[in-house]
């Protein structure tokens, strides 16, 4: 038995060499569109579901997640263009978000079984110029990050406070990864050791 991380996330990919499990990269091919009036913690469950099916199979355990900010009531995404994500640190900046990660693990027993849960931490940003809002945009990190922002990258500068798991807003809740593995039926146990080869993608 394999265990599969169907994420092409080199953050979760770090985050489950910590935890010391053995694993390979296979991002599924999932539509992670929104649907309209879905809501952001239902979002981030179904589209880390679909990944975890898509990517389970016969001998082999799949993890899945994904992540979703949300500031008001309005859940952002990756930006799309770099004045999509300076418009969205403004929006942050010197205020209360949310950052929810969806994740999920599914088994094989004939068919998928299932596992999943959605953890949520709060973020409190630093207030933030223009000026340090366009440099930092200007560095890239931005552009690959849902709501704009890297907590474990140059962004943490602008991150006054968390409540909740950093891990979360990273992108993987390592601290519930044993329990959904183990609910979907698999022992955590038995997929420690040094990582086989990833596809890396």
């Amino acid at each position: 038995m394999r265990l599969v991380l169907a994420s092409s996330s080199p953050r979760r990919r770090e985050l489950l060499k910590a935890l010391g499990l053995a694993f390979d990269v296979e991002p599924p091919d999932v539509d992670e569109s929104r649907r309209p009036g879905e809501a952001p913690g239902v979002y981030v469950e179904r589209v880390a579901v679909d990944k975890a099916v898509a990517a389970a199979g016969p001998g082999r355990v799949a993890l899945a997640a994904d992540t979703a900010v949300v500031h008001e009531g309005r859940a952002l995404g990756k930006p799309t263009h770099p004045e999509e994500a300076r418009a969205m640190l403004r929006a942050l900046e010197g205020d209360r978000h949310e950052v929810l990660t969806g994740m999920a693990v599914a088994s094989w027993d004939g068919r998928p079984k299932v596992d999943s849960v959605v953890d949520v931490t709060e973020v409190v940003m630093l207030p933030m110029t223009d000026d340090e809002i366009a440099d930092y945009v200007s560095t890239g990190e931005p552009m690959d990050k849902a709501g704009a922002y890297a907590l474990q990258g140059a962004g943490g500068r602008f991150v006054e406070s968390v409540e909740g798991s950093p891990f979360t807003v990273v992108g993987l809740p390592i601290h519930l990864v044993a329990r959904v593995i183990s609910h979907s039926g698999r022992d955590f146990a038995s997929f420690l050791g040094a990582p086989s080869g990833s596809s890396g993608r």
